[in-house]
């Protein structure tokens, strides 16, 4: 979820409660449980930087499989949803900012973002890369996992601003509604973001999202 002190935030805690219902929805059920088999396998023995990891939803599936997990979120609110679906033995929660990861920990050798990078700016995206990268080791292994638009099943777009940015209004189930940033990237604007960065980039769509795994650094830079 987003990591900011802006309304996205605010509607982010609020949301909490009815966070997993967006999970609930039957079009999307083989689509989730394709994801569900699919990522797993990729963290095996990694020491992972979960960031924005929301109600732990996806948290449960890697933690078993992961050497370790820090996962962090700005919402006090979803992180006690999280800390009490996946054992703390194999997870350090932590409250924080998806733009500042942290640093105190020895480096990461994989990384995870479900559902956040479709909330960064367009002009916020080579900052959040660049942040990211600095806190993982070289070859380390990011995986984004994000929406494709689908007519019927996502929320309409509302509008879109000077900056290309797409925005959402969204209801929740106190009848509050709120306006959400919620950009669709391409998969050529993925690589393109990476092309100096990373390597070995891939892009997997199901029916109704998409998910982009790279290596950081150079081709030949040191890995797991």
């Amino acid at each position: 979820m987003p990591q900011t002190d802006s309304p996205l935030q605010s509607y982010y805690a609020a949301r909490a409660p009815e966070y997993d219902a967006i999970y609930l929805k039957p079009e999307r059920q083989p689509d989730l449980r394709a994801i569900e088999a699919w990522l797993p396998p990729l963290f095996a023995g990694a020491r992972v930087l979960e960031l924005a990891c929301g109600t732990g939803h996806w948290t449960q599936f890697i933690a078993p499989v992961a050497a370790h997990v820090v996962a962090i979120d700005a919402a006090p609110e979803t992180l006690r949803i999280a800390r009490s679906r996946v054992p703390a033995s194999t997870v350090d929660f932590r409250t924080g900012d998806a733009y500042a990861p942290p640093t105190d920990a020895s480096g990461f050798d994989a990384a995870f973002a479900g559902f956040w990078f479709s909330h960064v700016p367009r002009a916020r995206w080579r900052e959040f890369v660049q942040g990211l990268h600095a806190v993982l080791h070289p070859g380390a292994r990011v995986v984004l996992l994000d929406n494709l638009w689908v007519a019927g099943s996502s929320t309409p777009i509302a509008e879109q601003d000077d900056a290309g940015d797409t925005f959402q209004m969204r209801q929740l189930a106190d009848g509050t509604r709120h306006r959400v940033l919620k950009n669709f990237p391409t998969e050529g604007e993925l690589h393109a973001l990476v092309s100096d960065s990373g390597h070995a980039a891939t892009f997997t769509t199901w029916r109704h999202y998409w998910a982009f795994d790279y290596r950081v650094g150079a081709p030949g830079a040191a890995r797991r």
